[in-house]
């Protein structure tokens, strides 16, 4: 659900990293932590919890929204867990940008995972998710998960004729046969006849199947309609059209535009200067360092053991712990990857 961010280059030779991963550090880190009311009651029992950055601040993710995530906001995700038949909660900490979420939310997002993190004594562990890219775990989390345009200020739920936002959606099967549904454009240039199409005009919505679609598609979008109606109080009035039967004079053109969009497949910006960076996380030296070990190249021939790598591609980010790290090193890991992240 978090979208791919704009490479930069960045000197870290220019940054101020002393304090950073130290016992100080972490000790102010959790002293905020517990003064951030969003974290109430945050890893105390089995569940999931998402929250919103909102200006800054976290913000509680109302429940019946789970599985829905606007491409202009950040989220933070905490799954609590246990593994019978031990009692011992554990945790998957993840982090969400949305592909036009401002950099300052995904800074704060990044900075309160991991504080969060640091409130749960590093038990959790982390994971960055990227919009149309998540990972098979965080998809587990949801009965099925909806990539939304805008921010959750523009509205999904609460439905006003006059100003509700027309939608459209498209349910497609990818290739580990998961249905995925995204927003796309109103525009006749989305539409294909592989998959299925729904347009939300808020109480009046309509399914357009293409003429190849397969059945998992079409149940998904039926099961997704359904859960939707009966948000809306059973108002909306539904109408499934198939490709083959639909003229284009039909009601359902008159809402898309004959024009293509500027974006039709939906691809992330992503500025190809961006030289892959491999960089060393280690306190061999008596105190932590962060060096940067290759630009252009990630040779896995600079890998030991003995400490941590973080491999940045511009697209993803890698973590990789030497078998023989220090605790030290494995415990600030994830803070220096999110700190990678940021400079992006």
């Amino acid at each position: 659900m978090a979208g791919l961010v704009k490479a930069k280059k960045y000197d870290w030779k220019d940054s101020n990293l002393a304090l950073f991963g130290s016992d100080l550090e972490r000790k102010v880190k959790k002293e905020a932590a517990q003064t951030e009311k969003a974290w109430i009651g945050a890893g105390k029992k089995v569940g999931l919890q998402i929250w919103r950055i909102v200006k800054f601040k976290v913000t509680v993710w109302p429940d019946d929204q789970y599985g829905q995530f606007f491409n202009g906001d950040s989220y933070i995700i905490l799954k609590t867990y246990k593994e019978p038949p031990s009692e011992e909660l554990k945790y998957n900490l993840h982090f969400g940008i949305g592909q036009y979420s401002t950099q300052d939310e995904y800074g704060t997002a990044a900075y309160k995972t991991v504080e969060l993190d640091t409130l749960l004594d590093d038990k959790p562990i982390q994971h960055r998710e990227v919009m149309g890219y998540e990972s098979d775990l965080f998809k587990s989390y949801f009965s099925s998960i909806t990539l939304l345009e805008g921010g959750a200020d523009t509205g999904f739920r609460h439905v006003e004729p006059t100003k509700y936002k027309h939608r459209l959606f498209h349910f497609h099967r990818d290739n580990k046969h998961n249905v995925v549904v995204r927003e796309r454009p109103l525009s006749k240039h989305c539409l294909n006849s592989s998959s299925v199409f729904v347009l939300d005009l808020g109480l009046e919505i309509y399914q357009w199947n293409g003429q190849t679609c397969n059945k998992d598609e079409k149940f998904k979008a039926g099961h997704y309609l359904s859960s939707l109606k009966g948000s809306r109080g059973g108002k909306p009035e539904i109408d499934t059209l198939e490709e083959w039967d639909t003229p284009e004079t039909h009601k359902f053109f008159t809402f898309l535009s004959p024009d293509p969009p500027e974006d039709i497949d939906g691809d992330d910006e992503i500025d190809d200067s961006f030289k892959p960076s491999l960089f060393r996380l280690s306190n061999e030296s008596g105190s932590l360092k962060f060096n940067l070990v290759s630009e252009g190249s990630i040779p896995k021939a600079s890998l030991d053991p003995k400490d941590v790598f973080i491999a940045d591609t511009g697209k993803q980010c890698f973590v990789w712990i030497g078998s023989a790290a220090s605790n030290e090193e494995k415990k600030n890991a994830m803070s220096y990857a999110t700190v990678s992240q940021l400079h992006h």
